[in-house]
């Protein structure tokens, strides 16, 4: 029985002109089955259909979309996908300006909470430890007229004094919870199978790092309520010093007011601790909604690369910046009521908050957190704990503008590169 073979087949190196022609001998001996390189060629590259074209001895096939060698063009050959695709891919420099963008959105947010943001800083701290005060700052309008006076009475370092203790603070935060995670079994992140236990875990080693981190803390915010005019040009480790000295009981003089530390721990680990729950839970809302938003745009076909580009980077940012913004404006209560007994008993001296220039001194009487509570309700009220809220409004409301501004010059950038 013959095997049914066309003539001329053109598969596994057999190309005998009839059945007739020996296998072996003749001018094209058929190809050996035992050669394992042979046979790997032909299993990632199936022969060609007979009949399909005209091959010569020793021919492939060409890729799909380039004309053969042999095949005169009848016209100017066919993209695939006109204009690259269509869906384009990023070129080099496209894939470089991506890299670079998302490093300087990250850098442009860092630059607006720590830098841009720090005369904020200033001045709600400020508000929030003046009990003299008869202006409470509510509203930004009257946040600006006071930097206005200061800068103009003290010049512009007195809008960003203690700028460098705040870097140091977060260094010592960040040092001190990768130290503590080292050497013990508390985790420093939650995995997606969480239980009471590692969530509780969690949240001592937050709390453990609070308490090693609280008398520099107290260090950086005598340095951003101290008054310009008679602070002295401290070092930028001023700060640790100072924290160091508060601990061992050695450094500057201070009053017999002066609260220990242990009776600051509650206040600062509680202020802490909470700061880190509600944002990392309005984090995690804020970016569910944000990536369910992207994800019924990608279904519904409307997305374009840009956008596509942009989902890539900003929902973090914005998840951040909402995290950031419900937490300040939730625990600023309590935020004021811990200035309070921090900066007690350390003899600093502020500057007047109603008038712009001239000083006060801090003389303060609190035995504790609740005695601050009662006291700050009784002589001024409940809005006496929101002292100084107009400028976290400016600080976010800066934030927001930096953030769309970026997003608009990124768009921009992306738009023209693709």
């Amino acid at each position: 029985m013959h095997p049914r073979r066309p003539d001329g087949f053109d598969g596994l190196g057999y190309r005998g002109g009839s059945r007739d022609e020996p296998a072996f001998g003749g001018p094209f001996p058929a190809r050996s089955f035992s050669s394992g390189a042979d046979l790997g060629h032909w299993v990632t590259t199936p022969p060609d259909i007979p009949g399909s074209r005209n091959l010569h001895w020793g021919e492939k096939s060409p890729a799909y979309g380039v004309p053969s060698a042999s095949t005169p063009h009848e016209g100017p050959a066919e993209e695939p996908f006109p204009g690259g695709g269509d869906c384009p891919r990023p070129g080099p420099s496209s894939e470089q300006l991506n890299r670079f963008a998302g490093f300087g959105i990250g850098l442009a947010s860092l630059f607006t909470e720590n830098v841009l943001a720090h005369p904020c800083i200033v001045l709600r701290r400020q508000c929030q430890v003046n009990y003299h005060a008869r202006h409470y700052h509510l509203t930004p309008f009257t946040i600006i007229n006071i930097m206005y006076s200061f800068n103009k009475t003290q010049g512009p370092r007195a809008l960003w004094k203690g700028m460098g203790s705040t870097f140091i603070v977060q260094g010592v935060t960040l040092g001190a919870e990768g130290i503590i995670s080292e050497f013990t079994p508390l985790p420093r992140e939650v995995s997606h199978k969480w239980n009471p236990k590692q969530i509780g875990e969690h949240l001592l080693l937050k709390g453990l790092t609070y308490m090693v981190a609280m008398p520099f803390y107290s260090a950086s915010l005598i340095e951003t309520v101290q008054s310009e005019i008679i602070r002295d040009n401290t070092g930028i480790l001023e700060c640790v010093k100072e924290g160091i000295g508060r601990v061992i009981g050695l450094g500057v003089p201070h009053s017999k007011r002066l609260l220990p530390l242990f009776s600051l721990i509650f206040p600062t680990v509680l202020h802490g601790v909470l700061h880190y729950i509600i944002s990392s839970i309005i984090q995690k809302f804020v970016l569910l909604l944000l990536k369910r938003k992207t994800y019924s745009s990608h279904l519904a076909e409307n997305t374009s690369p840009v956008q596509s580009m942009l989902d890539a980077y900003f929902p973090e940012l914005i998840a951040n910046f909402a995290a950031s913004l419900c937490s300040d404006v939730i625990l600023y209560p309590l935020e004021t009521v811990l200035h309070r007994l921090h900066i007690q008993g350390t003899r600093t001296i502020i500057d007047n908050t109603d008038l712009g220039y001239e000083v006060l001194p801090i003389n303060t009487q609190y035995e504790g957190m609740r005695d601050c509570i009662n006291t700050i309700k009784q002589e001024e009220g409940v809005f006496g704990f929101y002292k100084g809220f107009g400028a976290v409004v400016i600080q976010y409301t800066l934030h927001a503008a930096v953030l769309q501004i970026t997003k608009i010059i990124y768009a921009t950038l992306l738009q023209n590169s693709i």
